[in-house]
């Protein structure tokens, strides 16, 4: 055989790899992406024809369910109205798209089980596509209290298992009703609206999270061997941090006190001092292993999410930037943007003996015949700390809520180990962002939970920590 012929043959059989490797990329490796891509329209009028799969709550209630039209297509419908909608989502693909459970479940709901290849042979033999249901880990009871207790607020709730990273409450407050998206110029208005009821407070944007924060700030003093509960630093007012002088609360000025003791008064001076004795580079490293400084790991779509840390104009930056300043970092200060979703995690982690579970919002995948075909295992994310570091910090949160400024948590008959957080949103004024974060039972707790509200005239003593004390009484009690 001559060279040339063996060159065309060459040629001709690289032509036919690379013809398999791209029908195989949009029939097998990429078929999920062609479908969700917005500009395939055909498929958006396929999948109206699809009885799409429930999202259920832990008990089996129905959160989101396809009702079908006299035409034969089917349409979405949210039974529970507003109250669940920033978890749950909603599913318009023709108008709007998708959100939350169902954007980020969309293959499951929709019954694409496999490839595209599998699909047409479900349609020469006559089969009709139906979807799997998504049971959820999301708590009726407490989702209602959470979103009572929210009020008029804007604000959010998450609440954790700490021992499973299972998500039992993601409220967020001004809701929406998705049952009244079916319509674009509905959609318009809400995304006029000045409150940002879209917003999904619990997972996107974030506020300071104030004294909060000093949890971490301990954490990693403690288990880095830096210092101890009982260790001592000066709770003066006013001392220099980063060459600017720092005031506390009231500008009450204090000796020598225990970590213990500035934690449960919140006292700003002390842990300012310990962050900068911890230094960037430690501080960084536990704030990692809590979560920080990446999108969580929730399975909810990536971009209905934000990345808690340090942000200057719009910009993640690490914490060991140059322009982090570490003392008021270290009390959530300085330009500290969290989520009630991260916070969440810092107290789960405590909670959880130092590991950190990877949450979640799914429990299981059930085919229509009632079938289990998936269940989400609990899942560790990481070891923050050791279980030596978490008791000794879960006592000390203890302390905030036994004697300090988180009582207002308290539970008869129930030890709560907390912490309050209050951010100001004016200088000299009394409109502030609040937190509170806290979980019990302390020794062997069950829930753990992260409140925050926007621009309310007080602390987090007074408004924030109410609402995580009724959403674990909720969950503990029922």
């Amino acid at each position: 055989m001559n060279r040339p012929i063996v060159r065309l043959y060459g040629l001709v059989f690289v032509l036919f790899v690379l013809l398999i490797a791209f029908t195989s990329r949009w029939t097998v490796f990429e078929a999920s992406s062609l479908r969700a891509n917005v500009l395939n329209k055909r498929g958006l009028l396929q999948q109206q024809r699809i009885d799409r799969g429930e999202i259920l709550a832990a008990d089996g209630s129905v959160l989101a369910r396809s009702v079908r039209r006299a035409e034969g297509t089917y349409t979405r419908t949210y039974p529970t109205g507003a109250e669940f909608t920033h978890a749950v989502g909603y599913s318009y693909n023709i108008t709007l798209g998708q959100a939350g459970i169902e954007r980020y479940r969309s293959a499951a709901l929709d019954g694409q089980i496999g490839t595209s290849v599998q699909s047409i042979l479900d349609e020469l033999q006559g089969r009709k596509r139906q979807g799997d249901s998504v049971l959820s880990s999301l708590r009726p009871a407490a989702q209602h209290a959470a979103i009572a207790a929210l009020g008029e607020h804007e604000g959010a709730v998450v609440a954790l298992q700490p021992k499973t990273g299972a998500v039992e409450v993601m409220a967020s407050t001004p809701g929406y009703d998705a049952n009244a998206l079916s319509s674009t110029s509905a959609y318009e208005r809400l995304t006029h609206d000045p409150s940002s009821p879209l917003v999904n407070r619990a997972t996107e944007f974030g506020y300071a999270p104030g004294s909060t924060f000093k949890v971490v700030t301990a954490t990693a003093a403690i288990d880095s061997g830096l210092l101890t509960p009982q260790s001592t630093v000066s709770g003066r007012n006013e001392v220099p941090i980063s060459g600017v002088p720092l005031k506390n609360d009231n500008n009450e000025s204090l000796g020598q006190i225990t970590l213990t003791e500035a934690l449960a008064k919140s006292v700003n001076t002390v842990y300012a001092q310990v962050a900068e004795r911890v230094g960037k580079q430690t501080m960084a490293r536990y704030m990692s292993r809590f979560g920080f400084d990446r999108k969580p790991r929730l399975d909810y779509p990536a971009d209905e999410m934000s990345a808690s840390g340090e942000h200057l104009r719009g910009r993640l930056l690490a914490p060991t930037s140059a322009y982090v300043d570490v003392g008021r970092m270290g009390i959530g200060q300085d330009k500290l943007q969290v989520t009630p979703l991260q916070m969440a995690e810092v107290a789960a982690a405590v909670a959880n003996r130092g590991t950190l579970m990877t949450p979640h919002l799914a429990s299981a995948i059930v085919e229509p015949d009632g079938r289990v075909v998936q269940r989400v295992s609990p899942k560790v994310q990481s070891v923050v700390m050791r279980p030596s570091t978490a008791a000794a910090v879960t006592k000390m949160m203890e302390a905030v809520v036994n004697e300090g400024t988180g009582t207002s948590a308290q539970i008869p008959g129930v030890q709560v180990a907390g912490k309050t957080g209050t951010a100001e949103t004016q200088i000299g004024g009394a409109i502030n962002n609040v937190w509170f974060i806290a979980f019990a039972p302390a020794q062997n707790p069950t829930v753990a939970v992260a409140v925050t509200l926007k621009g309310v005239p007080g602390q987090g003593a007074a408004f924030a920590a109410p609402v995580a004390r009724r959403v674990m009484e909720v969950l503990l009690h029922g």
